[in-house]
């Protein structure tokens, strides 16, 4: 299964370079029956894309990437999907926060995605500040589909900080809080050496246990070209110039939708 995620926010003009309407338009031309939008820690997006989509005849999935603090681990069993129950002793899972996409499966996961954000954003001193907690994950958990995300997500982070051992510890944790039906292992590729490192770890993983795999864009643009518009929000948020950016700036320009 293949589906285009614009994982940026489409509705805020220096997080994507694309608005709803020109990522359906794009969807559209490309016979592509379905697309989902995660907005960053909200569901701005979501009417302008839902009534783009509804008009266009496509299929729209809402859904968010979540900021989530790191998981807590003390002397807790993991159940393997097929294998012997993993036992972690006493420490913790050092993967830090990262961003948990998920997509709404039905009514009742869209009111636990606002409750999951309004939660976060309640306590958050700014903004642009705040993070899910593990408990308030389980407790919110029904309906939502969860994906493991790109370069922001909980297998990468995982793996970054603590190798394989410590990607597999994530993603048991999540499949332990929205079961394993719902918990997909997301692979991306933008041509980007680190993301095949992560893929191979990824599809081990999904086989070892028992997970289905996702195959997804971090769509941060509807064509190509549009690359060089994002490179100039990135510097306009980052407070830098073209010029002095350096790996702030993409590497490529392959996060646009594909057929």
């Amino acid at each position: 299964m293949y589906i285009e995620l614009h994982s940026r926010s489409a509705f805020s003009f220096l997080e994507g370079a694309s608005m709803p309407e020109d990522l359906i338009a794009t969807c559209a031309n490309s016979n592509m029956p379905a697309m989902a939008l995660l907005d960053r820690n909200g569901v701005y997006g979501a009417p302008r894309f839902h009534m783009a989509a509804k008009k266009a005849g496509l299929k729209a999935h809402i859904g968010a990437e979540v900021s989530c603090e790191e998981f807590p681990i003390s002397n807790f069993q993991f159940p393997i999907a097929s294998g012997p129950r993993l036992k972690i002793g006493n420490r913790k899972l050092k993967i830090g926060n990262f961003r948990l996409p998920l997509l709404v499966s039905s009514r009742a996961g869209y009111q636990n995605l606002c409750r999951l954000i309004t939660k976060m954003k309640l306590r958050a001193p700014r903004k642009e500040e705040g993070a899910v907690r593990e408990e308030e994950l389980r407790e919110h958990a029904g309906g939502l589909i969860c994906l493991t995300g790109g370069d922001d997500g909980p297998l990468a982070a995982a793996l970054a900080n603590g190798g394989v051992e410590e990607a597999r510890c994530a993603v048991e944790r999540l499949a332990q809080s929205f079961g394993n039906g719902n918990v997909y292992v997301e692979l991306q590729r933008h041509f980007v050496r680190e993301e095949e490192v992560r893929n191979r770890a990824a599809i081990e993983l999904a086989h070892e246990l028992g997970l289905p795999l996702l195959a997804t864009n971090g769509v941060a643009y509807s064509v190509p070209e549009q690359r060089e518009i994002l490179d100039v929000f990135t510097c306009i948020r980052e407070h830098k110039s073209l010029f002095t950016a350096g790996r702030l700036l993409q590497m490529n320009s392959e996060r646009y939708l594909k057929a």
